[in-house]
């Protein structure tokens, strides 16, 4: 190789790899190109630009599960190996060195930075060094100072134990340490006179959390650096601000949690916090009028009662229909607010009930006067007489809905049935009114055909028997002004719930069935499948017990 070449890849900046030449010379490493030269044929690594000091202090960095990397953290990572530990990739010598380790400390003030290695093994405990950063510190500072000096900037090496494995050890200041917390305070006053405190805090559940807790010591406006971590690690650190006592910490996160709105699962976490924690109470007075409601379960009560009965007269169609929406999803049990569900008072709820059926009453009064067919959708002031009845059977189907969530809806079949008056009024109204009323009896009818309403056998005859024939002469219209109905879920739920009648009942009303249909087809539920089944029921299988019984 020529001189121009050589000084070519002189200017170059040194770096080795797979050729396995020599290394670099240092002074604190003049064995390891020899080693290198004699193993090239075995040993396949690469490493990066190195200074002459890099063996003596390495700078780098660790990334900790669900710990956030930060260039302004308030702490460094600093790990720190003797040259004559290194024996090869991946090994570290048992020899402790604790003179080179004391140089090492001395010469870190004398080279503040330092080259990152990457390349060379790192063992499961990793270390940290706080920096001070305050003027008062950096004016008291000098550079030729012992750390282990009590009071000084690095006398207390804290020892970090995750619960699944791992370790951080962080290197702070004791006056630091014991001025923001309690429990450290008082350790350290424990072992007053050492030169170096030792401390070990096991079964850490996060190891990020905590030492961004330990770095919240050192900001001055912990306020600020809330808003950049953000709720759910705010909270993570309020717990271990509280268990450590770091009352600043405490205060500042209480003051930002209560200012920001919470998710569902950032509330749940807080309410755990709170049953586990007890805080000051001038400080947590507003996060708790925030959790924990003062109403009794009177004024909860109440204000369900209060909530239908608006929903009921709500004017506007739009915002009722979106308010019942509302109010279901709180009050049915099937909601995902069950665990929290108060109990309703079932008397409030039938009084509404009552109020509505006897507004119905009333326009159906309205309906079967003397008024011309014309003039039946309208009138004079106010709304449409329809729009008005339908409104009223809506609320009356809002309650039941909630009635049959419940189970509460027995006495509601009770209360339908004994409506005479509106049964000779809906034989007197016009079909496209009195269709209506069937909208109630179908709700029944599907709730009692698929199992969800349970009642007497004298409470189930007597609805059938009062609301059957009404409901075949109404299917016809149900079908074409549907409403949100099922009318295959209502065909099939008639069948059923006169299956559950004696077989003489059935055998009545089946064949009061049997004949509305051949005269009206479609117009009429289909039941033949039901009515095979009694067919079944009443004949064949009767006769065969019969033969058995005379043998």
């Amino acid at each position: 190789m020529d001189g121009h070449t050589r000084r070519r890849h002189g200017s170059r900046h040194r770096s080795w790899c797979c050729t396995f030449n020599a290394p670099p010379p240092s002074p604190e490493n003049p064995h390891l190109s020899q080693h290198y030269r004699t193993n090239n044929n075995n040993c396949k690594t690469k490493l990066g630009p190195q200074k002459p000091d890099s063996l003596s202090k390495l700078t780098t960095s660790i990334s900790v599960p669900n710990s956030p990397q930060s260039s302004k953290s308030e702490l460094s990572l600093v790990g720190r190996m003797d040259p004559r530990r290194i024996l090869s990739p991946g090994r570290v010598s048992p020899i402790d060195h604790t003179d080179s380790l004391e140089e090492d400390r001395h010469s870190s003030h004398a080279t503040p930075s330092a080259a990152a290695v990457d390349s060379l093994p790192r063992s499961r405990s990793q270390s940290f060094r706080a920096k001070i950063e305050s003027p008062d510190t950096q004016s008291s500072l000098d550079p030729s100072r012992v750390e282990g000096e009590i009071g000084g900037p690095y006398d207390v090496r804290l020892n970090l134990k995750r619960k699944n494995g791992g370790v951080m050890v962080l290197e702070l200041s004791s006056s630091v340490l014991a001025s923001n917390s309690e429990v450290f305070a008082g350790l350290i006053a424990g072992s007053a006179g050492k030169k170096m405190y030792r401390i070990e805090v096991p079964e850490v559940e996060n190891l990020g959390v905590f030492k961004e807790t330990i770095e919240l010591m050192f900001e001055e406006d912990i306020a600020k650096r809330l808003v950049k971590i953000g709720v759910n690690r705010a909270i993570d650190i309020l717990e271990v601000s509280a268990g450590i006592m770091f009352r600043r910490g405490v205060s500042s996160c209480l003051k930002y949690l209560e200012a920001v709105p919470w998710t569902e699962e950032e509330e749940e976490k807080l309410r755990s916090l709170f049953t586990r924690f007890k805080f000051d109470e001038a400080t947590s007075r507003d996060m708790l009028a925030r959790l924990h409601s003062q109403q009794s379960t009177d004024t909860l009560q109440n204000l369900a009662r209060h909530l239908v009965s608006s929903i009921t007269t709500c004017s506007d169609a739009n915002a009722r229909n979106e308010l019942k929406s509302l109010v279901k999803g709180l009050l049915c049990k099937s909601s995902v607010y069950e665990k929290e569900q108060p109990d309703i008072n079932k008397e409030d709820f039938y009084a509404v009930c009552q109020s509505c059926m006897s507004v119905l009453h009333n326009l159906f009064e309205e309906a079967s006067d003397a008024i011309p067919h014309e003039r039946m959708t309208k009138k004079e002031m106010g709304k449409p007489l329809i729009a008005r009845i339908s409104k009223q059977v809506d609320n009356i189907n809002f309650l039941l809905e909630i009635l049959l969530d419940r189970q509460m809806a027995e006495e509601f079949v009770d209360l339908w049935v004994n409506q005479g008056n509106l049964l000779k009024l809906h034989e007197r109204a016009s079909p496209m009114v009195r269709y209506e009323l069937s909208r109630v009896s179908a709700i029944l009818f599907i709730a009692m055909g698929t199992r969800k309403l349970h009642c007497c056998s004298e409470a189930r005859s007597g609805l059938l028997q009062a609301w059957f024939g009404p409901m075949l002469l109404d299917f016809g219209w149900l079908q074409r002004c549907r409403k949100g109905l099922d009318m295959k879920a209502l065909e099939e739920a008639m069948g059923q719930s006169l299956l559950t009648l004696p077989l003489k009942q059935q055998y009545v009303l089946f064949m009061e069935w049997f004949r509305c249909f051949s005269r009206n087809g479609s117009e009429c539920p289909n039941l033949s499948k039901a009515f095979q089944i009694w067919w079944r029921r009443s004949f064949l299988r009767g006769s065969e017990t019969h033969a058995v019984e005379s043998r």
